[in-house]
């Protein structure tokens, strides 16, 4: 993934790994019955989860993933795109949570689809043109179902269009699917609110667990195209933030959630968890190394442990209370509001460099390599959010309201 990996992946909001419902800093205040509406150290995780989608593409493209024991876990840093969508899920289903609750009101599906698009397809179509245009290994071979797959978001469907310098964006086309089911799946959850609004948790948790069978079921695909790759597999790494969006709404009008919140909210207890999870997935648990395919039940592994470690990653920052110094700096609020830019733009960048500074692909240059692909994004990622994606959410927000 992008960044998904891309990933896909707040003022970028988490979409893509890296776009997704933000809430602006002007946003950032308690209201008045104490809830947070802004969460900067969120916008801070999201920067560094761009950085690690960016690592473990180079990790693969210089060859470091075949290293002793550390080339596993460069390659696990794909698990940036549960913190992607679990920001998503968190920040997306978070107004639907709190008007359950009588805590607010839920946006109307055209005004929140309207600000959706807005947030992603401007950039990445320009993205998507510079890549097909300029970039000639991915130019000789970009004929009209490559550029229709793209434009549309449906490489995830459409038989090899993943093409070079975008094959990042198949966590973007499952970000964008998300996007379109939210409104189905409030809908049906519409009927637990004020008294019943409880029942939210288990229900959600229950989505979660179930969706991670979807690789058991025999699902018949185009040759290429991997059912693993479509929504219902990545579900619980959404569901993880929606989950997380119940817990703040839920404790702030029930008083007995105040245990699950100080258990969660514990950096000690939720980072370790993650850290213990991802060091798990670094290993044949959660599938064979490289890009081999494994089996529906390391698939199922691969998608649990990722769904701890978007959790314990997220949980203590948006329910623990504390002010996180690193993720609430200036350096990582501005990568966090970059990181769609650099999700959509490594890849191409990641391209260039081993022609124009002499590297051969997976001959291990990875810190060399890395270093330039991270120097040459960060400028494109913050061109992208002032030239297109910040003066676009400007304007349909004027516009549209």
């Amino acid at each position: 993934m992008s960044t998904s990996v891309t990933p896909h992946t707040g003022s970028p909001a988490v979409d893509s790994p890296a776009a997704a419902a933000s809430e602006t800093p002007a946003a950032a205040h308690d209201s008045p019955a104490g809830r947070r509406t802004f969460v900067p150290a969120l916008e801070g995780m999201r920067g560094l989860a761009a950085l690690g989608v960016v690592l473990t593409h180079v990790a693969f493209q210089t060859g470091a993933t075949g290293m002793p024991v550390l080339g596993r876990v460069w390659g696990r840093f794909d698990m940036a795109v549960a913190v992607f969508f679990g920001l998503s899920g968190f920040l997306l289903w978070r107004p639907h949570a709190a008007a359950a609750r009588g805590l607010g009101t839920a946006p109307s599906a055209r005004r929140y689809l309207l600000h959706r698009a807005a947030r992603i397809l401007p950039a990445y179509w320009v993205v998507v043109c510079a890549v097909l245009i300029l970039l000639p290994s991915a130019a000789h071979s970009a004929g009209w179902r490559v550029w229709g797959a793209n434009l549309a978001l449906l490489q995830v469907f459409v038989p090899l269009t993943l093409t070079d310098g975008l094959t990042q964006m198949w966590s973007l086309s499952v970000e964008v699917a998300f996007y379109l089911v939210l409104p189905i799946l409030a809908f049906a959850v519409l009927r637990l609110r004020g008294p019943l609004a409880h029942w939210r948790i288990p229900v959600v948790l229950a989505l979660g667990v179930l969706s991670l069978g979807w690789n058991f079921l025999p699902v018949p695909t185009p040759d290429a195209i991997h059912s693993d790759n479509w929504l219902p597999g990545y579900l619980p790494w959404f569901v993880v933030g929606m989950l997380l969006a119940e817990l703040v709404e839920g404790g702030a009008v029930r008083p007995s959630a105040a245990r699950w919140r100080r258990i969660t909210g514990n950096r000690w207890v939720m980072w370790t968890s993650a850290l213990i999870a991802f060091l798990l997935s670094a290993t044949d648990l959660a599938g064979p190394e490289g890009l081999e395919r494994g089996a529906p039940w390391q698939y199922a592994m691969k998608m649990g442990l990722g769904a701890i470690v978007g959790f314990g990653l997220l949980a203590p920052l948006v329910l623990g209370g504390r002010p996180h110094r690193l993720l609430e700096s200036r350096v990582a609020a501005t990568i966090g509001r970059w990181s769609y830019g650099i999700f959509i733009w490594h890849l191409a960048v990641l391209a260039m460099v081993f022609p124009i500074f002499g590297f051969i692909p997976f001959q291990r240059s990875f810190l060399h390599v890395l270093a330039l692909t991270v120097a040459f994004t960060l400028p494109l990622a913050a061109a992208s959010y002032a030239l297109i994606e910040e003066p676009v959410r400007r304007w349909v927000k004027q516009r549209f309201g």
